[in-house]
């Protein structure tokens, strides 16, 4: 697992979500496409914090941001999570593969069985991670965690967005 470097072109990533076909390469974002990569269907902190980003996908859109939301789930805990959490303004994407969470540096991790709220890890998943990229599909920021506490705030991601676009401030974390 190698860490993104900002400035630098991510990893390809193509991916299906419960409406079509997705890729990274073919965002039209006008200033950021916004990946969050979630744990899956069995954790109630990736509930709360997608509700959240999900409330907050206008604001988003307003700057010119792109979100989609993505985990190792099967189509069917995919599609369960959008519906049960009611994610009616992101796409969800699923089948997140071991090489692609490998390539984005996203930590694993192996299921240990039911979780406080009674579902089912999966054998195995990715970690939370978020990442703003580029439309030149070049990595602006990135956040990576290794548990799913202690996540970025999207309310203040999107008060950094409003920063970063009115003073034209650059991608730091640069040098390797």
């Amino acid at each position: 697992m190698q860490p993104l470097i900002p400035r630098q072109v991510v990893p390809a990533l193509d991916i299906e979500t419960l409406n079509v076909s997705w890729s990274l390469a073919d965002s039209q974002a006008e200033n950021f496409t916004l990946l969050v990569f979630y744990r899956g269907l069995h954790c109630p902190i990736c509930r709360t914090y997608l509700t959240e980003l999900n409330r907050l996908a206008g604001d988003l859109a307003e700057r010119g941001v792109s979100i989609l939301a993505l985990s190792s789930d099967s189509k069917e805990r995919a599609a369960q999570a959008l519906e049960e959490w009611g994610l009616d303004n992101i796409p969800v994407g699923f089948g997140l593969s071991k090489e692609q969470a490998d390539a984005w540096g996203l930590y694993r991790s192996a299921g240990r069985g039911l979780t406080s709220i009674g579902i089912e890890e999966p054998a195995e998943f990715s970690e939370p991670a978020v990442y703003l990229v580029r439309p030149d599909g070049t990595l602006y920021w990135g956040n990576v965690s290794a548990m799913p506490f202690a996540r970025p705030h999207f309310k203040e991601i999107v008060g950094a967005i409003d920063f970063v676009l009115k003073n034209d401030y650059p991608a730091r974390g640069e040098l390797v």
